[in-house]
């Protein structure tokens, strides 16, 4: 069971899941700019945190409490779609009130974090029927490395987000803001299809 194939489909899953993790974290670091490296790692720390822990949630749930998991498995989409929306319009709105350049006025926070960690890992909650035949270590195992990727790509985004945002100026939390309600759209719409 510790072969490439298991630690391969790990790295999958992992890459498959922060997408969504990456692409907020992109929009971090368009909001904020002027972000310290310990803040950098901080945000890459609890999206890696909320795509570590869910799927280790969904595979406790489905290995004690399947009915009930089944029943609130609709709800995920709109629940990601209205967490994301609710900050993306929270930060259009910023962008038109605050006409400051000072980094202050653009901090993201960490009740903002971790909302947008809930939201873009809460589908990975059904990767818990994914790695339901593994035991609890392999399991463990398998969600540590997603976290891993996700802290890894979620680096990667705040860095590539810092970048774009100085050269945006005024406009990144703008921009920040759309690509979290897309992010939550493509959450929601995938879950149809």
């Amino acid at each position: 069971m510790w072969d490439f194939v298991f630690f391969l489909n790990s790295v999958l899953l992992g890459l498959g899941l922060a997408m969504d993790a990456f692409s907020a974290s992109v929009a971090n670091g368009l909001k904020e700019p002027c972000m310290k490296k310990g803040k950098v790692l901080s945000v890459a720390g609890i999206f890696g945190f909320f795509q570590t822990i869910m799927p280790l949630i969904g595979w406790f749930l489905v290995h004690s409490l399947v009915e009930q998991f089944k029943v609130f498995e609709p709800f995920i989409p709109w629940i990601a779609l209205a967490l994301l929306t609710y900050i993306g319009v929270k930060m259009i709105i910023d962008s038109v009130k605050c006409d400051c350049v000072d980094c202050d006025c653009k901090k993201t926070t960490f009740l903002m974090l971790i909302t947008q960690g809930i939201a873009t890992s809460i589908d990975a909650l059904s990767v818990g029927f994914t790695i339901a035949g593994h035991d609890l270590i392999h399991a463990l195992v398998s969600t540590l490395i997603i976290g891993l990727v996700t802290f890894i790509l979620c680096t990667g985004g705040v860095i590539i987000g810092k970048k774009f945002g100085n050269k945006l100026s005024g406009k990144a939390t703008l921009v920040g803001g759309i690509i979290l309600i897309l992010i939550g759209l493509e959450i929601f719409i995938t879950s149809f299809i």
